[in-house]
């Protein structure tokens, strides 16, 4: 494997993908990077420097320097975030994007992931087993970013033969690293309010279906779209993910399967908005086809998993 280069890799998703590639690598190969001046504690076993992504000639320099040949690039502010600080999250999530498209294109970096999200769809789109290709008009600034970040992928790999790839990630569930910000991240908080209190007051209305993924099936995924030959890969843009679909109250019954004194409440606020405007399930056939995908974890296992390791 020659030098991976991970940019955001002390948030939720890099964190776990640092751990993932190291243990399939050589030792000192799969580099972190993060705008914070210290490595977090789960990844200190490997290389790691402090790099901001916006700061375009540094990051140019070090990639150039050290011959990384892979970028995953996870640098973002996501969708609960990014609708308070709107021009930051522009900025943030698509000028890194362009500094790396742009390596690629002049041939020192040879490969690229680079995260999509469900947020690219919108009121507008078909809510139930949203398909491939479908109306997209996000109502965020990180769906706005994420759709146009997309369309620049496809571009640049059609115009000057880039190899980029990306998934549409659904919400996220881990118990190793903390969410960033977005609107899912009530699935992830009231697994540490049902252990540490035994009560949850949830941030969206009990109905909200939203797709879900534990961690554990995003970063398999990534990998093996990653792994997967190039001529497999039809979807230059970012491939659908489905995960499972789940509302509040469904994955408040599954702790209390395990935990029966836990309690929920519901006060939805501005993210509620946002979760309206996504897709209820996703369906991910090309994913499927393509390069082999294959849901693991379902509501239950996740719930198991999560309960038996937060302390």
């Amino acid at each position: 494997m020659s030098n991976t280069l991970i940019i955001g890799a002390g948030g939720q998703i890099g964190t776990e993908l640092t751990l993932a590639l190291r243990s399939q690598s050589e030792k000192g190969q799969i580099i972190a990077a993060d705008i914070r001046d210290n490595s977090p504690d789960l990844i200190k076993d490997g290389p790691y420097i402090q790099l901001d992504i916006l700061k375009r000639d540094e990051v140019r320099r070090y990639i150039i320097d050290n011959q990384i040949e892979t970028v995953y690039l996870l640098a973002a502010l996501l969708s609960a975030t990014a609708e308070k600080n709107p021009d930051f999250a522009w900025k943030l999530n698509m000028e890194g994007l362009f500094t790396i498209l742009d390596l690629a294109k002049e041939g020192y970096v040879k490969k690229i992931f680079w995260p999509s999200s469900i947020a690219v769809f919108g009121p507008s789109t078909p809510a139930d087993n949203t398909p491939q290709h479908t109306i997209m008009e996000p109502s965020t600034v990180y769906g706005i970013s994420k759709l146009a970040g997309e369309r620049w992928c496809e571009y640049y790999y059609n115009k000057f033969g880039v190899d980029v790839r990306s998934i549409r990630y659904p919400g996220l569930i881990s118990y190793k690293s903390p969410p960033g910000g977005g609107t899912t991240d009530y699935a992830v908080d009231i697994f540490y309010q049902a252990k540490s209190c035994g009560k949850y007051t949830c941030f969206l209305s009990k109905n909200t279906a939203l797709p879900m993924m534990f961690m554990d099936d995003a970063i398999r995924a990534t990998i093996q779209l990653m792994n997967a030959p190039a001529d497999r890969i039809r979807i230059r843009s970012a491939y659908n993910l489905g995960g499972i679909s789940f509302t509040p109250e469904e994955i408040a019954r599954s702790i209390q399967r395990q935990l029966p004194k836990f309690e929920i409440t519901y006060q939805p606020d501005f993210r509620q908005a946002i979760a309206d405007s996504w897709p209820n399930s996703i369906e991910d056939n090309y994913a499927v086809n393509d390069w082999d995908w294959k849901l693991e974890y379902d509501l239950e296992r996740i719930t198991h998993e999560m309960l038996k390791n937060i302390t």
